[in-house]
């Protein structure tokens, strides 16, 4: 689909000041702690993609997302449940020790991928709140409608367009009303409670999936912790709520203690409602991850866990070496044996990223190759109090445990792409590092038609509320379409 985008290269600075106002309009923008917004940046060039290309990276990371779920129980089963235990917080932990048991199903997970020659590998999986969900369809559904109203496209055949590029939104509601009518014998619910912080950067995304939800057919409000109470039920607002979805990180209520909600996340899946997401840290720690890649090639730790060889293979399709970051001899990325593994990585800062095991936001993600670059000097300020060199940055993480440590991973390679990005006044040439995040269930019967999401940033830690962008995502069906329509003005 080149020659779409280079029309719609040609055609962003006539477009470009509405796209970005239909999307901040939509929700598409970050809440600050005061309750303004600004707005996430969205560009007039999206990703277009076979929609059995979506399908396929959809069913990788629900493969993944098993696996995970697998390989965590594992570990919290076993002798060395420290490894993942000692990364989280005492809230977090105390949930985690009380519900993994018995988390059989997880209505939405999110895989984080970089792209490249040799396909999609995995950076991470996200299980605590892999959002996202809205602002996809917010930014998928605001070009396409602002696109094919400038292309000409037909007003009546619009609403056809936008079903056949499908719904994230949608796939999520699918996912809570399945799990749901599982646990409740086939019953479906007729009130969803989204769970969030007041002024919550996301708050104008939870706001967007409740209109959604509500003409879907479900009565769904926004709720914030203050608001709910209950003996033997979730009642907010008055208002008694069957189901709940949970956007809220418990170390939010660490800052700001809510006995009642600390209790009601420790019953899974739920007493006083069903809440099908709920909190799972234990496998978003990176260590976890780790665990994963080493399961590819170490068949025992495979078993142990209890992966199948779907699982296993989709693991060696795509999860890039990653191993727990500690002087101890290992096998490197090549398959070569290392006597000691801070020493080979600190060695060769140009092949390895060094993450902390359990944090959020690329706070503490280092990347070898940008040593003295101004990211990864502040990142080195911000936490160690100064701009270290590589060698005395992997010396200080190799003995750091805050967070359960560090993984080092192995380099996944991307280069910049050339992209439109809207502003209030017109659209702007850039280049951006972009992912692709895939989402996926757990333990339900039938995999909703998930489709995916794309973030662009300048700099090589792709971060939407550290300023990146949100690139539409479109099918080549969708996007042949448009193209046929500009052709036919």
């Amino acid at each position: 689909m080149n020659e779409l985008l280079e029309v719609l290269r040609f055609q962003a600075p006539k477009f470009g000041a509405e796209l970005a106002q239909t999307a901040y309009k939509r929700g598409l923008a970050v809440t600050a702690p005061d309750g303004t917004t600004r707005p996430i940046p969205i560009t007039a060039t999206p990703v277009i993609l076979d929609a059995a290309e979506i399908r396929r990276r959809a069913e990788l990371a629900a493969q993944l997302s098993s696996a995970t779920r697998k390989m965590s129980d594992a570990v919290l089963n076993g002798s060395t449940r420290d490894v993942l235990l000692g990364a989280l917080s005492p809230l977090e932990r105390s949930i985690a020790e009380r519900t993994y048991a018995q988390v059989a199903r997880l209505a939405t997970t999110r895989v984080d991928f970089f792209v490249g020659t040799g396909g999609p590998r995995a950076l991470e999986i996200n299980t605590t709140i892999p959002a996202m969900q809205g602002y996809s369809d917010i930014a998928a559904h605001s070009f396409l409608e602002v696109v094919a109203r400038h292309f000409n496209y037909p007003e009546r055949a619009l609403h056809a367009l936008l079903t056949l590029n499908g719904s994230n939104a949608l796939a999520l509601y699918r996912a809570l009303l399945d799990g749901y009518a599982a646990e409740r014998k086939g019953k479906l619910p007729e009130t969803i409670a989204l769970l969030c912080r007041r002024n919550d950067a996301q708050l104008t995304e939870q706001r967007y999936l409740a209109e959604r939800f509500r003409e879907f057919g479900a009565d769904a409000d926004v709720v914030h912790p203050d608001e709910v109470s209950g003996d033997d039920a979730f009642i907010a607002n008055g208002k008694r709520y069957e189901l709940v979805y949970r956007h809220l990180f418990l170390r939010r209520l660490e800052q700001t203690p809510s006995p009642w909600l600390e209790d009601f996340f420790g019953t899974v899946p739920g007493k006083k409602a069903v809440f099908l997401n709920p909190p799972t840290t234990q496998m978003e720690v990176k260590t976890t991850f780790a665990l994963l890649s080493q399961a590819a090639t170490d068949a025992g730790l495979a078993e142990a866990a209890g992966l199948s060889s779907a699982e296993v293979e989709a693991i060696r399709a795509s999860v890039p070496w990653t191993r727990r970051f500690r002087r101890a001899p290992s096998t490197g990325p090549g398959g070569e044996q290392l006597e000691d593994l801070v020493a080979s990585v600190a060695a060769e800062p140009h092949r390895f990223v060094l993450k902390r095991a359990w944090d959020y936001g690329g706070k503490a993600v280092f990347i070898g190759r940008s040593v003295g670059t101004l990211p990864y000097n502040e990142r080195a300020q911000a936490l160690y109090g100064a701009p270290l060199p590589w060698a005395e940055l992997c010396e200080r993480a190799s003995t750091d445990t805050t967070g359960g440590g560090y993984v080092v991973q192995e380099l996944v390679e991307i280069t910049p792409e050339d992209h439109f990005v809207c502003t209030e006044t017109g659209a702007l040439p850039t280049s951006f590092y972009v992912d692709y995040s895939s989402y996926a269930s757990v333990g339900l019967a039938k995999q909703p038609a998930w489709g995916g999401v794309c973030r662009g940033s300048m700099g090589e830690i792709v971060n939407i509320v550290g300023g990146g962008g949100v690139l539409p995502l479109i099918t080549s069906e969708v996007a042949q379409k448009l193209l046929m329509a500009w052709k036919a003005i």
